[in-house]
């Protein structure tokens, strides 16, 4: 049981997944903001790996990638930055990337590698499940590495249960069909998805991302699953700080997210 499966274990509710890209705001920006995102009282941490073509990202991720690889970011050094700040924390960290990436680095030395330096899962969009299903589930068993899935308003049952089947992990579950950080707040429709999947009674946990930006969307959607993920506005937050300010703005956006005063 790795580090993600012994959350869901011991939490089952309220649980709160932040993004970030890696390399942004500034390039060695990694380690402290996974320490200051533990201390403000994030439960789970989902690096972003920059990438020049990011399909589901919205503006303000697309645009935090773009510095983050003029500022030098790679993913041999986000690897590096990963394995030095592992012995300091003990909260469960997610890779999210594109599978082109993957590929181009070479797909078995990346998820060994992932292993290898404490990344306990991953979340490829665009790698289609049965490419995962017929080449990778059984180095993912063996490695005890998580992967998500992600499903979205338009996935119909029969996917549903198939995700639901192979996800080592969580599901993430896509509140809308727009790429990341389009809608601020929950609709009537998202809400019926909402209803229409927990009625399901899936066995795996599902966190509900995309439009989750503060303290009254995170809390409406851990209504409906066992928590949520929080990207575009937390790169907004970051968005211009220098390195010193970096720890005390992350603390803080937690803290807010959770409704605790600062």
């Amino acid at each position: 049981m790795n580090r993600i499966q012994q959350l869901f274990e011991q939490k089952k509710s309220d649980v709160l997944n932040i993004y970030f890209t890696a390399g942004f705001p500034n390039l060695h920006d990694t380690e402290a903001i996974i320490l200051a995102l533990e201390q403000g009282g994030a439960d789970l941490v989902e690096i972003g790996m920059p990438y020049s073509d990011p399909l589901a990202d919205g503006t303000t991720i697309q645009e935090s990638s773009m510095t983050a690889l003029e500022n030098g970011m790679t993913l041999p050094l986000l690897l590096e930055q990963i394995a030095a700040v592992r012995p300091k924390t003990t909260v469960p960290l997610v890779l999210m990337g594109y599978f082109n990436q993957v590929m181009q680095y070479g797909e078995e030395r990346f998820f060994r590698q992932c292993k290898e330096v404490g990344v306990d899962g991953v979340i490829l969009p665009d790698m289609p499940v049965y490419v995962y299903e017929e080449q990778f589930r059984s180095l993912f068993e063996t490695l005890d590495l998580g992967i998500s899935f992600l499903i979205t308003p338009q996935t119909n049952e029969e996917r549903i249960r198939q995700v639901d089947a192979l996800t080592r992990g969580f599901i993430y579950m896509v509140s809308s069909s727009s790429i990341t950080g389009a809608k601020s707040g929950i609709s009537e429709q998202q809400l019926a998805y909402f209803n229409r999947v927990q009625a399901l009674q899936l066995q795996h946990p599902r966190l509900i991302g995309f439009g989750i930006s503060n303290h009254d969307t995170f809390s409406t959607a851990c209504q409906y699953a066992q928590g949520a993920i929080i990207g575009s506005a937390f790169i907004k937050a970051l968005a211009g700080l220098q390195p010193e300010q970096v720890p005390a703005a992350t603390v803080a956006f937690v803290q807010a997210v959770r409704g605790v005063a600062s």
